[in-house]
Parts: structure tokens; sequence; C-alpha cells
């Protein structure tokens, strides 16, 4: 009889010694995991523990849906190393990592470097196995979590992306095959540029590719904004980068897998049928085949030849392309040159999958006009559109290099802007029928601006108070001018000695030369014809006048040259040229949207109110026409030529003139009266 409280007491202390086996929703630094012994989440969702996959004899610790008959694992710890009999044990030590051991070996474990105090492992109703410090819940403060590392399956708000504070990858592998859990050939993953896309890949190669978010859907798949089980939402930030889905209904279960023909699958639990249902797939048509139409093809699942070059591109190969041979893809009918950014433009196409976001740059800040212009500058961009379609649109993204992979939609889809030869520009399809309005309105509005300038010369009646510059003006040393001098050596080696190929204008003054000074600095060289009808009083008159002006709407005056009869004017270059080379050229025409033209010609109504009204000099232009008014390379105009200008005293409301003045254009004068 006394040797059975002894019996009690030994039983007692080797428990103390040993880790206690249970069977609830968590274990401590006390308690351990048997083969056998499972936990569930407190909603009873979900369970853990070991199990053989398939008809294989290995044993795997993993989880799967506890209430669903046909078992569904969605994670598994040990993959790469299977346990070959029932005697894996798993436990959680001081430091808050998981050690999964046979017979004293390990075969698996967390790496954790957290500083854990008291650590509990816990199955929560999500699926998601978490060690975390006893006192603490706070999911941002887990230890470790197992929707960090993914298997082939995801669940409701687990995340597919990056962690870019510690570099952390989450992507799906599937498995080998459905007796093998191991890692098997197909991926699931986003790719970490300026402008993330979500990829399906066997091994490194992309099998298809879902496009970017456009902020309402993946720009490949737009049907998937219309449905009523799952909410989808994609996240970038200066953390992390990643996209998750959720499901509206509580009573929904629903899971995505990656199969190992690198094929996606949404399954939602059919409780009527007792088994899983395919709610989608993906790729979900052959259009879906990444990169299938190569560079510049374009893919319309609708035609019985599903790969069609973009209007103007055509085949790299025609005998390829003929019998399928896609993989080639489009060349461009006019190839481009970005010798001059004015030689070249963008077409809208509608209705795309954007192309493989690998090569391409985002700015959120900017909208769509502020892009263009920047892609336009960059001769590597390729194309352009908004980033976020969300209202009228917002947002920056250029792509750089061939633009691959893309897909026509009948509905939906999204604009994209593709750099084309300007011989390759035509008005947008819903618009060409305002084009003659458009061009109307913009000549009106240039008129306007001509005849706000005329009613002003038209004040100055002829009267003796006049101040015109005379001769004597020219008289005075040129070192009175207070500007630049130029030496001709500078000139002749910055316009590589006047060359034709610099030549890039001729007016009544003379010719215009571009040139590059030693520092870099790009100039136009405007000289002074001796058998010109411009003379030294128009010459002294404009380096008198424009050197005393300060305005971004004015073309800015570096220096000038005078020895003997030989005279230049030295400008800041104008990289897009005069305003007639624009409006008055078919071509050319067509780069001018209506919100440059407004642009336009608020500058010119900003430049005549500084010269009219604000400047120290009230100046009257007397020759302001298309050509005389240049454009920079962001299509800012800068009023230029300033040979017939006039001042006038502050106050002064009237003047004459003694001599016809303006430009000749065939038969007629611009005569001041």
């Amino acid at each position: 009889m006394d040797i059975l409280p002894f019996m009690i007491l030994f039983a007692c202390i080797l428990s103390l010694s040993l880790k206690i086996s249970v069977a609830n929703d968590s274990i401590n630094v006390l308690q351990s995991l048997r083969d056998g012994k499972t936990l569930v989440s407190k909603g009873g969702k979900f369970e853990l523990g070991f199990f053989n996959p398939g008809s294989s004899q290995k044993r795997y610790l993993g989880i799967w849906y506890k209430n669903i008959p046909v078992q569904t694992v969605v994670w598994v710890a040990n993959r790469v190393n299977p346990i070959n009999d029932s005697l894996g044990i798993l436990t959680v030590n001081s430091t808050g990592n998981l050690v999964l051991t046979q017979n004293g070996s390990l075969v698996w474990c967390t790496n954790s470097h957290k500083q854990a105090q008291n650590p509990v492992v816990e199955l929560l109703d999500s699926g998601n196995l978490v060690i975390r410090n006893e006192a603490d819940t706070n999911p941002e403060a887990y230890l470790w979590q197992s929707f960090d590392y993914p298997s082939d399956t995801v669940l409701p708000e687990m995340k597919i992306g990056w962690d870019l504070r510690t570099g952390l990858e989450r992507r799906l592998t599937s498995w080998k095959s459905s007796d093998d859990p191991s890692l098997g050939n197909g991926y699931y993953v986003m790719n970490n540029c300026s402008y993330p896309d979500m990829y399906t890949l066997e091994r490194t190669q992309k099998l298809s590719r879902f496009g970017p978010w456009n902020g309402m859907y993946f720009s490949g798949i737009p049907g998937l904004q219309n449905n009523t089980i799952f909410g989808i939402s994609f996240v970038s930030n200066k953390d992390e980068v990643y996209s998750s889905f959720s499901i509206f209904s509580n009573i929904t279960i629903a899971r995505t897998v990656i199969n190992q023909t690198g094929y996606i699958y949404r399954y939602v639990w059919v409780e009527d049928d007792g088994d899983w249902r395919t709610y989608r797939s993906f790729p979900l048509e052959f259009c879906d085949t990444y990169g299938l139409c190569g560079p510049y093809g374009n893919c319309l699942s609708t035609q019985s030849q599903a790969c069609q070059c973009l209007k103007g591109f055509r085949p790299k190969s025609p005998e390829a392309w003929i019998s399928s041979g896609w993989s080639q893809g489009c060349v461009r009918n006019k190839p481009l040159n970005c010798k001059h950014k004015l030689t070249e433009g963008f077409v809208k196409f509608k209705g795309l999958k954007v192309p493989d976001t690998t090569h391409t740059w985002l700015d959120e800040s900017i909208g769509l006009e502020e892009c263009r212009v920047k892609c336009l500058n960059n001769c590597s961009c390729m194309a352009f559109t908004n980033s976020d379609i969300r209202g009228r649109g917002n947002g920056c993204v250029m792509w750089f290099g061939d633009l691959i992979d893309l897909k026509q939609f009948e509905t939906g889809g999204q604009d994209l802007y593709i750099r084309m030869d300007a011989s390759e520009l035509e008005p947008v399809s819903s618009h060409k029928k305002n084009t003659p309005t458009i061009v109307a309105s913009t000549i009106a509005a240039i008129c306007g601006v001509l005849i706000l300038s005329t009613y002003f010369i038209c004040r100055f009646r002829r009267s003796s108070a006049g101040n015109e510059l005379t001769r004597d003006d020219n008289e005075k040393n040129v070192d009175d001018l207070d500007i630049q001098l130029f030496d001709l050596a500078t000139i002749m080696i910055a316009t590589n000695n006047f060359s034709m190929e610099n030549k890039i204008g001729e007016g009544g003054f003379g010719s215009v030369y571009k040139g590059v000074l030693m520092d870099g600095q790009e100039i136009a060289v405007k000289t002074l014809s001796r058998s010109s009808w411009q003379g030294e009083i128009e010459f002294i008159n404009e380096v008198k006048l424009i050197a005393k002006l300060q305005h971004r709407n004015l073309v800015k005056l570096l220096g000038c040259f005078i020895q003997g009869q030989e005279k230049m004017l030295i400008y800041e270059y104008m990289a897009s040229g005069s305003l007639d080379s624009f409006i008055f050229d078919d071509t050319k025409s067509k780069l001018l949207g209506w919100p440059q033209r407004l642009h336009i010609i608020c500058g010119i109504a900003r430049g005549l109110m500084y010269l009219h009204q604000d400047s120290r000099l009230r100046v009257i232009h007397r020759d302001l026409k298309a050509s005389n008014v240049l454009l920079d390379e962001n299509l800012s105009p800068k009023i230029s030529d300033f040979g017939l200008a006039r001042v006038f005293k502050g106050d002064q409301i009237e003047g004459n003139t003694s001599r016809v003045v303006g430009t000749y254009v065939r038969d007629c004068v611009w005569q001041e009266k």
C-alpha cells in the first residue's frame, strides 16, 4: 500500500521534465505537439498536425480545414524534408522559434531574430500559424507567422508580394505532385519593380501575367472587379507592396491555389455538393499566354488570327506571321530617330492590358499631360499612361524598351499612349469630328491676342511725342549696351563655322544658326544680313530693348557681336522652333492638342501684358506674328524679334511713326495707322 503514493509522486516529477502533449489552439515552451495530436483554431476552422499526402507514406507537418471532409492542406512546414515515421515532435523554444524534430534530429525550424518573452505558438481562425509573446496579441508584433511563408495556397487576407523593410518575398510555389508537397515548378509572384506586376512562372519562365494594379483591378483581368464573393486589394508604400483578397461573407470558404502547370485556381467550398467548385481560373484564354504575340503584337481572342500588329507596325517576319509564328512580334512602319522630339508624338490605343512593367518608371504625383511631356523628352520612353484610372485618372507610368504582352479587350481595359513618328499621328478617333472646331478655336484665340496687340498700337496716334530710336543712337559706343559681347571665333566654333547643318531659320533680319558654347549651353545666333531690309536701327533697337526686359514669355538675349558691318544677336536656344512651324504644318499641327494650344495662347498674352503694362519700359512690339513666337522644349511660348518695337513713357498713350512698319506677306503689309 505504501508504494502507490510513491508512484504518483514519481509520475508528477516525470511529467515536469517532459513536454506535455495537448489538443487546443496553442502551445508554449513547456509543451509539445506529437504526431497523432493536433492544434485546432478557436473557431474550429483550421487544424495543425501531421499528415500523409495522397498515397505517400511520408509524414509532413501541415495545416488543413478542420470541418471539410475532403482533407485540403493549405500549408506545409517541412516541404523539402519529410519524416519517415510517426515520431515527429513540434516544440517552441525560448528564443521564439518552432523546432520540428524526429528522434532528436532536426527536420525543420523557423529563424526569427525578434526578442522573445514567454513565446506561444497559436493557430488562428484565419489559418495563420503565429508565434507571439504571451502578453502581446498585436499582429504587427508577431515573432513569426506562416502567412509570411506560403506554400501553394493563398487564404483570405494572406499577402503575395514583398516586405520592403526586410526583403522578404511572399510567393506561392506549387506542389511537385498531389502526393509530393515538395517545391514544384509553378510559381505565383509579384515583381518588385517601379510599377509592380503579378506573374505565374514555370521555374524562371513567365507563363502568364495579371498586369499591374490600376486603382480598380489588375490590368489583365478587369472582370475581377465585378463579383459578389471576393474583394481584391493592393497596397504599395515604403514598407510593403502586396496583393491580397478578402471574402464578403464569413460563411464563405475560399482559397486560391497554383498547380503544377502554373495555373491559378480560386475555389469555393459548396456544402450542398460536398466539394470544391472552381470560381475563377487564370490564364482565362489563349491570349493570356505571356508574350504570345511578341513585341508590339496585340492579342485579340475574338479573331481567328489572334495576334495583330498595332496600327503603325508590321510583322517583323511576315512569313512566320502567316503561319502563326508570332514570337518575333512587330516593328514600326516608320522607325523612330529622336533627333528632334517634334518629329514624334503619341498615338492613343484604347481597351488594352498594358505591357509588361519590368522596365517602367512611376510617379504618382503628376498627371497625364506632365507624363506626356516627360516621356516625349526621353528618347528611351516608348509609352505612357495614368497609373490610376479612377475618376479622370492620375499618376504617371512610363515604359522603356519594347512593349510586350499586350491584349485587347472588347470591354474594359486601359488607354495606352505609344510613341510614334509624326507621320503616323492622327487625331484620336472619338475626337476626329471636333478637330476643325479645335483648330478654328485656336486660330480665333491667337487672332484675339493679335487684335489685342493691335488695339494698343492704334491707341498711339500720330504725335510728336514719339520715342522711336533714331540713327543717332547707333553712334553710341557698343560698351553702352550693357550686354555681353561675343568674339567671332567663339561664335564660329559654336556654329561649326556657320554650317548649313546648323542653320535653323531665315528671316527679314538674316539667317539664324544653332550653336553650342564650350560650356555646353545651346544658343541661337541671329545674323544681320547686309541685304536685309532691316538694318542697324533695328539691331540697336532690339539689343537695347530686350537687354532690359526679363519675363518668362520673352526670349532671353545672351549677348551680341558687332564688328564693322557684321552684327549678330545671341539668344537662348528654343528647342521647338517657331509657332508657325506648327500651326501651318499638317503633320506637326497634330502634335498640338487643345491643352498645348491654350497654354501657348495664354503665354503670349502674359508676355504682351508685361510689355504693355508691367515692365519698366512700355513697349509695343509692332511685328507680332506666329514666326516671332518661339517655343521651348515644353512648348512654352516666348515672344522674340524686337527690331521694330517702340518704347513709350510710362504715362504716354499716343505716339507717331515716320514710316510703314511690319512684315511683308505677299502683297500685303501690316501697317500702323
